[in-house]
C-alpha cells in the first residue's frame, strides 16, 4: 500500500506578476489553436455536407468524437501530466492536435476525416484541464473566477476564428487549405511554450511516484458538492457544443447566407459569447470577494437567465428578433463554467488541481460538448434543426438545479477553509 500522499496547497503568488501574465498569455494562445482545430471543421461543414452527401448527424459527429475522446482521455492524461510535468505534457499536446489538423486536410472521405478528428480529440484531451492548472498556479487565489472564466474565454476566441478564418479561407482556396492553415499555426505556438514556461517557475506540486487512490478519490470525488459542480459545468456546455456545431447550418439554411458570411455572423456570436464568459467571471468574483460561498447563486442566474434567452430566440421565426435573442444567451451561456472552474479549484489540493479540472473537462465533453451535437443532429434528422434548438433551454434548468442543490453544501466547505 503506498503512503499517503503529501499535498502542497500554497495559496500562490500574492500579486500577480509579468511572469504570470506570460504564462497565460502563451497558455491562452495554445487554448485559442486548440478550438480553432476544432471549429475549423464547423465553418467548412456545409461544403462537406454537399461534398460527401453527409447527414446532419453524421456532420455532426465529426465534432462529437473530438469531445468523445477528450472525455475518455482528460482524466488519464491530466493525471500524467501531473505527475511527470505539465509543459511537456502541454507541449506533446499541442503537437499531436496540429499535426492531426494537417492530417485532416488531405482526407479523402468521411471515415477518413472521423480518424483524423478522433487523433485531434487525443492531443487535445488533457489541455483545458492541464493549462487551467498551469495558470492557477501563478495568479493569487482571489483572481481564480476572472482567470478561469478569462482562461476559458480562450476556447470560444478559438471557435470565432476558427469558424472565421476557416470560412474565409474555404470561401477563396477551398476547405483543405483551412485545415492547413490553422494546423501550422499550432505547431508554431506548440514549439514556443516550452521555450518561455519552464516547469521549475510554476511552483505547483507534482504528485508523487506512488498514490494513495483512496485518498486521491476522496480529495477529488469524495463530497457531493463535487460532483453537483462537475455536472452544472458539463450540461449547461450542451447548449455551447449544439451552437458552435449548427450556428453555422442555421444561418446557410434558414438564412440563406453563403458559407464565408455564415462564417463572419457566427464568429461575431462566438464573439459575443467570449466577452460575456470574461464578463461573467469578473462579476462572480466581484460579488463573491466578500462572500464567497454565492458562487452558486451566481451561476444560478446566469443559467436561468440563458433559459429564458433561449426560449425567447428559438420561439421567434427567423429574423433580427431571434438573432437579438440568441445573442443575448450566449452572453451567460459559458458564464457558469468559469464559476464551475473557480468552485473546483477552491475545494480541492493545489497539487491535485490538473486533476480535478480534468474531472471537469471530462463532465463538460460527456456531459455536454459531446452528446450537445450528436443529440441536435439526430433530432434535426429527424424532424428539423428548429425544433432541435427549441430543446436548448432544458440543460440550462438542469444546471439550475444542480448549483441549488450545491449551494449549501459550496457555503459549508468555504466557511471551513
Amino acid at each position: 500500500m503506498a503512503g499517503p500522499v503529501v499535498i502542497s496547497d500554497k495559496p500562490g503568488p500574492a500579486r500577480a506578476t509579468p511572469y504570470g501574465w506570460a504564462v497565460f498569455a502563451l497558455s491562452f494562445g495554445l487554448l485559442m489553436s486548440d478550438h480553432m482545430a476544432r471549429q475549423v471543421l464547423n465553418a467548412v461543414g456545409p461544403l462537406l455536407k454537399v461534398e460527401w452527401h453527409l447527414a446532419d448527424a453524421e456532420l455532426a459527429s465529426l465534432s462529437s468524437i473530438v469531445a468523445l475522446a477528450v472525455g475518455l482521455l482528460t482524466f488519464p492524461l491530466s493525471l500524467a501530466a501531473d505527475r511527470y510535468g505539465r509543459v511537456r505534457s502541454l507541449f506533446a499536446m499541442a503537437a499531436l492536435w496540429s499535426l492531426a489538423t494537417l492530417a485532416g486536410s488531405f482526407a479523402q472521405s468521411y471515415p477518413q476525416m472521423l480518424a483524423a478528428r478522433l487523433m485531434v480529440g487525443v492531443g487535445e484531451a488533457a489541455y483545458g484541464s492541464v493549462g487551467i492548472a498551469v495558470v492557477l498556479a501563478v495568479f493569487p487565489v482571489h483572481l481564480r473566477s476572472t482567470l478561469s472564466s478569462s482562461f476559458l474565454a480562450g476556447s470560444v476566441v478559438g471557435q470565432m476564428l476558427g469558424v472565421a478564418i476557416g470560412g474565409q479561407v474555404a470561401a477563396a482556396h477551398g476547405w483543405r487549405m483551412a485545415f492547413q492553415i490553422i494546423g501550422i499555426g499550432g505547431l508554431v505556438l506548440a514549439v514556443l511554450y516550452p521555450l518561455v514556461v519552464r516547469e521549475a517557475r510554476l511552483g505547483a506540486a507534482m504528485l508523487p511516484q506512488k498514490l494513495d487512490w483512496r485518498q486521491l478519490a476522496r480529495q477529488l470525488l469524495g463530497h457531493r458538492v463535487l460532483w453537483l459542480t462537475y455536472f452544472a459545468s458539463g450540461i449547461q456546455l450542451y447548449c455551447t457544443g449544439a451552437l458552435t456545431v449548427f450556428l453555422p447550418l442555421l444561418l446557410t439554411r434558414y438564412y440563406a447566407m453563403p458559407v464565408d458570411r455564415a462564417g463572419k455572423t457566427t464568429a461575431m456570436f462566438l464573439l459575443v459569447c467570449a466577452v460575456g464568459m470574461v464578463s461573467c467571471g469578473i462579476l462572480s468574483d466581484r460579488l463573491a470577494r466578500e462572500r464567497p460561498q454565492i458562487k452558486p447563486r451566481v451561476a444560478m442566474g446566469f443559467s436561468a437567465f440563458t433559459a429564458l434567452a433561449f426560449t425567447g430566440a428559438f420561439a421567434a421565426p427567423p429574423g433580427m428578433v431571434q438573432m437579438g435573442l440568441l445573442a443575448l444567451g450566449l452572453l451567460t451561456v459559458a458564464g457558469v463554467a468559469g464559476i464551475c472552474g473557480a468552485m473546483i479549484a477552491n475545494l480541492t489540493p493545489r497539487a491535485v488541481h490538473g486533476t480535478a479540472m480534468a474531472l471537469l473537462a471530462l463532465a463538460n465533453n460527456l456531459f455536454g460538448l459531446a452528446p450537445g451535437p450528436l443529440a441536435t443532429g439526430w433530432i434535426s434528422d429527424h424532424s428539423n434543426l428548429l425544433i432541435a434548438l427549441k430543446l436548448l433551454p432544458l440543460p440550462c434548468l438542469l444546471a439550475l438545479g444542480a448549483m441549488m442543490l450545491a449551494q449549501g453544501d459550496y457555503a459549508r466547505a468555504v466557511a471551513g477553509k
